[in-house]
C-alpha cells in the first residue's frame, strides 16, 4: 500500500528524526501549521498502512517507522519502472541515459558502476 503526498511528506519527518512527538511534527511545519488532527488522521492512516508505530509516555506518542526510508523507495522504483517502462529496466535505463542530462563524465561513472556489478555478479 502506498503512501500519499502528505503522508510521503510526513514520512521523510519521522525518518529524519527516527523517533518523534506529535508536538514536535506541528512545531517543525512552517505556518500555518496544520491542525493536530490533520496529522493524527494522517499517522493513524500510516499506522494502519504499516508504515509507523507509536510509543507512548504518560499522554503522548513517540511515532517511529515500521518501514525504512531506502526500502520505501525501492518499493516506489519498481513501481515507477513497472506502470511507465514496461516492467523493464532497460527501457528505464535507457529512458534515464538519454533524458536526464547526464554529463559524459558522469555516464562514464554509471557505466563503471554498472562493469563493477558485473564483476561482482560473476564472482
Amino acid at each position: 500500500m502506498k503512501l500519499s503526498k502528505s503522508e510521503e511528506k510526513l514520512m521523510e519527518l519521522i525518518w529524519s528524526n527516527q523517533t518523534i512527538f506529535m508536538k514536535d511534527i506541528l512545531e517543525s511545519h512552517p505556518d500555518p501549521k496544520p491542525a493536530a488532527s490533520t496529522v493524527a488522521t494522517l499517522l493513524k492512516r500510516m499506522q494502519e498502512k504499516g508504515y509507523v508505530a507509536y510509543n507512548v509516555y504518560g499522554n503522548s506518542r513517540q511515532y517511529y517507522p515500521l518501514v525504512e526510508k531506502p526500502d520505501y523507495f525501492i518499493g516506489k522504483f519498481k513501481t515507477i519502472i513497472k506502470d511507465f517502462f514496461s516492467d523493464s529496466p532497460l527501457k528505464f535505463a535507457s529512458f534515464f541515459t538519454k533524458q536526464a542530462d547526464l554529463s559524459t563524465k558522469e555516464l562514464e561513472e554509471i557505466k563503471e558502476l554498472v562493469e563493477r556489478e558485473i564483476k561482482r555478479r560473476k564472482e
